[in-house]
């Protein structure tokens, strides 16, 4: 285990009994890899079947009280009061200098309360910050964990338990039970497919872990590790900070970070939605990008790897964030940032990475499932 963990997992012992070394994560010791089985089964498994992943690393936090609404509309890039309790979305935090600095889903669990979760960038400093001299209180909650089963079969394995599951659409949430535990369950994750987070106290999550692997072996599902999230995020344009959108490619002369028309996340900022931080340099920065971000396809059977450089015509005209190989239809592809001119369909490039050399054309970085029917499915 890494010494920069702090923060606790009650799972420990069943991630090192999968083969992990449990490195860290977000101050969270974190299984990034299992030895008993493959990424590609992982992702074979939550591409056809289900799997259960442990997301507790990211750091959830309780926002209550008569302003805490307020605290969300200066920090975030949602208009909260279009949320109800029950309904979640997913929102963007900027910098001064209207630069990305971390994402979040908030989660509005009742009139005057709401649940922020968010990786490893800044969202809980800037709402602590936000929050000074406000009639609020904000929770760090460590004792609440998060349990990932997605996967077609998600839905089919929680319908036997949970009243109304099948009912639950997406980016919503309910207060419920699962093997007699007191849950709340969010039908949302990090991988394309339908699937769905169990949030649950500490003192359950071992049993909640154990019981959904005994009794859904027959279906195939079986536990996935956190790096398996990069396999599945690649082919569903699911940005990772601080490796897509990040401060880890500056341009020479200018601040760090990156804005969100370049990062293709405007769509969270709330029609008309002005007074949250970084707002007027947000709209400011509209139609002045330096690269955006896409998606290629390599000509190789190796992943691409972070770093490795795409060159076209004589020159470098961008970056790979992250890659994949897809063995179900054996393409490797890659979220990449490319000169603005270069994203568009069907330009050829040269990857030159340390491990790999090859061809790669373009391609939008909605790879599987771009109109997002799987995740949205009804019943």
């Amino acid at each position: 285990m890494s010494v920069m963990s702090w923060r606790r997992s009650p799972l420990a012992a069943r991630h090192r009994a999968l083969g992990s070394d449990l490195e860290d994560w977000n101050g969270m010791e974190t299984a990034w890899m299992y030895s008993t089985s493959t990424l590609p089964d992982q992702h074979e498994a939550i591409r056809t079947r289900a799997g259960l992943m442990d997301v507790s690393g990211l750091k959830k936090v309780h926002i209550v009280g008569e302003h805490s609404h307020h605290i969300l509309q200066l920090t975030t890039t949602r208009d909260v009061r279009k949320i109800y309790p029950g309904k979640s979305v997913y929102a963007s935090m900027l910098t001064d200098a209207g630069k990305f600095a971390d994402d979040c889903i908030i989660y509005r669990t009742g009139p005057n309360s709401y649940m922020f979760v968010h990786g490893s960038g800044t969202g809980y400093e800037e709402i602590n910050r936000a929050a000074q001299g406000k009639n609020v209180s904000i929770l760090f909650d460590d004792d609440l964990q998060d349990l990932s089963l997605q996967g077609p079969l998600a839905v089919e394995y929680l319908s036997k338990h949970v009243p109304g599951i099948r009912d639950l659409p997406y980016f919503h949430h309910l207060q419920t039970q699962l093997f007699g535990k007191h849950v709340m369950i969010s039908r949302t994750g990090y991988t394309g497919e339908r699937g769905y987070e169990i949030f649950c106290r500490r003192e359950d999550a071992l049993e909640i872990w154990d019981t959904i692997l005994d009794e859904g072996k027959e279906m195939g599902i079986i536990p996935c590790s956190f790096t398996t999230l990069d396999w599945l995020r690649v082919e569903s344009y699911l940005l990772f900070y601080p490796y897509d959108n990040s401060q880890m490619y500056p341009f020479e002369n200018e601040g760090p970070g990156d804005t969100l028309w370049e990062l293709g996340l405007d769509f969270t900022v709330s029609p008309g939605k002005t007074g949250f931080r970084g707002a007027e340099e947000h709209y400011r920065l509209q139609g002045k990008e330096r690269f955006k971000i896409y998606g290629i396809i390599a000509d190789t059977d190796q992943v691409l790897e972070g770093g490795d450089e795409l060159w076209a015509d004589g020159k470098k005209v961008g970056v790979v964030t992250c890659g994949m190989h897809s063995r179900a239809t054996d393409r490797s592809l890659a979220i990449v940032r490319v000169d603005p001119a270069i994203a568009v369909e069907g330009t050829k490039l040269e990857v030159k990475g340390a491990n790999v050399q090859c061809a790669a054309t373009t391609h939008p970085i909605n790879f599987d499932d771009p109109e997002k029917k799987k995740r949205t499915a009804k019943g």
